[in-house]
């Protein structure tokens, strides 16, 4: 009898039997353990560039995963979170020039999350969007970090305010000395305009003659706008795309609303089946489109407390029905009627070199023009369909052109309607600008001392006024904000009274 045989015969079939559970329960382990790793997102590839406005990191997945992005501080640091995802990525081998990332590490927390730490030489203020897979993309995660233009701008718009104060009809022309510039302790925002090049990524827009693509031409044509406003002291310009790649429409709008956008301002090329059709246009939001618009905010009430955000930061999830249904209506006009006095400008500066096809702003219901507090623009260049337009729109040279013309209509714009606290503000009337601040300095003061029991003082928010500032300039924390201020948002809404801590 073989020894396995003596021992069946002295121990019978119990431990058989347990066995052959310990078999399949380790069995059960392993693909478990298997199944896990398999569906576990992998990190394939992580590329990083540095644009003129902003760096930006792409992380190229086989699969979706959820991800967080949160920002920590001394030192700078951007955390990025993948729900269970591993990392096939060699760190040391990535290329961090022109970027503000110093290094980058990951680890992986409770077995399967990971965790990737962007190490910062300034604040990230990072937006990040998922796109799915296109072409030879897969899913992927891009996180975009602005420029820390504070420094910079500051010195460059000091240094430019010498010689080239104020530009009164154009970019560039000085009417105001440099003495004028003066107001110790008072802040002066950059007016931000948010460019929205069309289409992109599998989206190639309309093909011109010899293959000209739209997107192509528009993007360039954007870069070019965005240097000529962040040359000028007081404009801080943002793209919502940099290079080739597909954003949907309404992530476009959110793009401008998480950059606080002044305006928008979104470039394409036109198109007709009639090749002869020739000329720039310009569009605005339509009433019928607004109408729809406010309908679609209002439907979505319910799943957002927080519905327009922008520079307005109008808050709907505390108002009923027919009050939110007035507010938006009031935004959404106003919004319209800044959108074509804007595109009134630019229309007026293009045609002091291009043809026109249409010589006045048109209206029509784009959507990425539904913005109900962001003044926002469609600026068709030309006719691509055009093949003697075509040719001029794929020329370095009328890019430039166009660029131009756009930059002096916004411009012109804002000066002639300098949002509150801006620099352009202070440059048309030094003297209105810095009785005004004082006036509201007062005002807070005043209102904190008429009862001796309160236990703060007021501030009555302006157009550019952020929570993390205010915490800042009164040596008080956002969370001590909004505690007081029973705020549910950090946004804001002009003409909003806060409570400050009066200590």
């Amino acid at each position: 009898m073989s020894p396995f045989n003596r021992h069946a015969g002295r121990v019978k079939h119990g431990p058989g039997r347990m066995s052959n559970r310990c078999l399949i329960i380790l069995f059960s382990f392993i693909l478990a353990a298997t199944s896990a790793s398999a569906s576990a997102a992998e990190v394939e590839n992580i590329r990083i560039w540095a644009g003129s406005s902003a760096s930006r990191i792409v992380l190229d997945l086989d699969s979706s995963t959820v991800h967080n992005v949160f920002e920590l501080q001394k030192p700078n640091r951007l955390v990025i979170d993948l729900a269970n995802a591993r990392l096939k990525v060699d760190p040391d081998k990535l290329d961090f020039s022109g970027t503000p990332i110093s290094s980058l590490r990951s680890a992986v927390r409770s077995n399967k999350d990971l965790r990737i730490v962007l190490e910062l030489n300034h604040t990230a203020n990072a937006r990040s969007f998922v796109l799915g897979p296109e072409g030879e993309f897969g899913h992927r995660l891009v996180i975009d970090i602005p420029r820390d233009a504070g420094a910079e701008k500051t010195a460059t718009r000091e240094s430019r305010a010498q010689t080239t104060v104020a530009r009164q009809g154009g970019l560039g022309q000085s009417s105001t000395t440099a003495a004028a510039l003066e107001a110790p302790g008072l802040e002066k925002r950059d007016i931000v305009v948010v460019i929205d090049p069309g289409h992109g990524g599998k989206d190639p827009g309309a093909i011109g003659a010899r293959n000209v693509r739209e997107k192509d031409v528009v993007l360039k044509i954007s870069r070019e706008l965005q240097r000529l406003l962040n040359d000028q002291p007081g404009y801080t310009a943002q793209l919502t795309r940099s290079d080739d790649t597909f954003i949907p429409l309404r992530t476009r709008t959110e793009i401008a609303r998480k950059y606080n956008a002044d305006i928008l301002i979104s470039v394409h090329a036109d198109a007709f089946n009639d090749r002869r059709a020739h000329g720039a246009s310009v569009y605005a939001l339509s009433k019928s489109g607004a109408t729809s618009e406010t309908a679609r905010w209002l439907a979505a009430k319910e799943n957002s407390s927080d519905l327009i955000g922008g520079t307005g930061s109008v808050t709907l999830g505390d108002k009923d029905a027919v009050l939110a249904s007035v507010l938006l209506d009031l935004s959404m006009t106003a919004s319209m009627k800044a959108s074509v006095h804007a595109g009134g400008n630019i229309l007026k500066s293009l045609g002091s070199f291009a043809k026109l096809h249409k010589r006045s702003v048109e209206q029509a219901g784009f959507v990425v023009l539904k913005n109900p507090d962001i003044p926002s623009l469609l600026v068709e260049t030309g006719f691509i369909s055009n093949p003697a337009e075509s040719g001029r729109l794929n020329t370095p040279a009328y890019q430039q052109k166009i660029a131009a013309a756009i930059a002096k209509g916004v411009h012109d714009y804002f000066w002639s309607t300098p949002p509150p606290g801006s620099l352009l503000a202070y440059q048309k009337n030094p003297a209105a600008f810095i009785a005004a601040e004082r006036a509201r300095e007062t005002e807070s003061l005043v209102s904190g001392r008429s009862d001796r029991a309160a236990v703060s003082i007021t501030r009555t928010i302006r157009q550019g006024d952020t929570l993390s500032r205010i915490a800042v300039e009164t040596n008080s924390s956002i969370e001590e904000l909004m505690r007081l201020n029973k705020l549910n948002s950090s946004r804001l809404l002009v003409g909003q009274v806060l409570q400050i801590p009066s200590s």
